[in-house]
């Protein structure tokens, strides 16, 4: 496994294994113990997902050192605000069976995101979390964040794969030493992704998968990556990327795939946020 360290030190895997819509709770947790036999060590979650507790029992089930596993879940909308998200928080550690977690995130930039991040600034403080961070953040929320908060995250988890690239998002998080990470890797195999005629050619070369081709474009790019799986055969196909590498070429190709306009919105922009944020009255 690869790992990357993030902008406090600590050391996240570049591969995770994500568990978004698998909601039977056994299928959940066979999925997660068979991920962790086969070397995985980021399992990310949420409270939205409702299966926190059967990944929980997953590692409890594995035998794995809890310091050997990476967890990462999300408070959702409506609990945010300090006291809300502490709430959440306890209710995570329990549904999850540990006493801390290796990553927090705040799962949507909607509600009281400013109080959510003073109680999860809090827990830091305290070690009962290692590293916090954000989903979904726009340019223009992160910024906001980076400038305007105590505690730069660590992490922006966002929706990349190749027909959404985001290049000014991930400079954005670039700007700020933020971590970047993909949900959706595969686009949840739409608009036919698995047969596009770039990435099946790419991957005939390189003899591996399309889904190898894309996990392992976003590991040269710097992305971190937690696709999803229920099936044994495509959870092990998705762990075996690290033994081959993409040319300047193919990721040139890939780079061409882009379909979505990455456009600053109104006050979006790193500069523009900053600017606004320096005026006085």
């Amino acid at each position: 496994m690869e790992f990357k360290t993030l902008n406090n030190g600590v050391k996240i895997p570049k591969l995770g294994f994500g568990v978004w819509q698998i909601f039977d709770q056994d299928e959940c947790q066979k999925s997660v113990e068979d991920a962790l036999e086969i070397g995985y060590r980021l399992i990310d979650t949420a409270a939205l997902y409702r299966n926190e507790e059967a990944v929980g029992k997953a590692i409890k089930a594995s035998g794995i050192k809890r310091e050997d596993v990476f967890i990462t879940t999300k408070a959702w909308i409506n609990q945010l605000g300090y006291d809300e998200t502490k709430k959440a928080f306890e209710t995570s550690l329990k549904k999850l069976g540990t006493d801390y977690l290796d990553l927090y995130l705040i799962h949507q930039p909607y509600g009281d995101t400013h109080g959510a991040w003073r109680a999860m600034s809090d827990l830091y403080k305290e070690g009962r979390i290692r590293a916090i961070g954000v989903s979904n953040f726009s340019t223009g929320r992160l910024t906001d964040f980076a400038i305007n908060t105590e505690i730069v995250p660590a992490l922006n988890q966002i929706e990349l794969h190749p027909y959404k690239q985001q290049p000014l998002l991930r400079a954005a998080n670039q700007e700020f030493d933020i971590a970047t990470q993909a949900w959706s890797p595969f686009n949840q195999g739409k608009d036919d992704i698995f047969k596009d005629s770039i990435l099946t050619s790419i991957a005939k070369k390189h003899d591996k998968s399309v889904a190898q081709v894309i996990l392992r474009w976003q590991i040269q790019n710097d992305i971190l990556t937690i696709p999803k799986s229920v099936h044994l055969n495509r959870i092990k196909e998705n762990f075996d990327i690290f033994d081959f590498e993409l040319t300047p070429d193919d990721i040139k190709q890939i780079q061409s795939l882009d379909r979505f306009p990455d456009n600053y919105g109104p006050n979006e922009s790193v500069e523009q946020v900053k600017r606004l944020s320096g005026f006085s009255v």
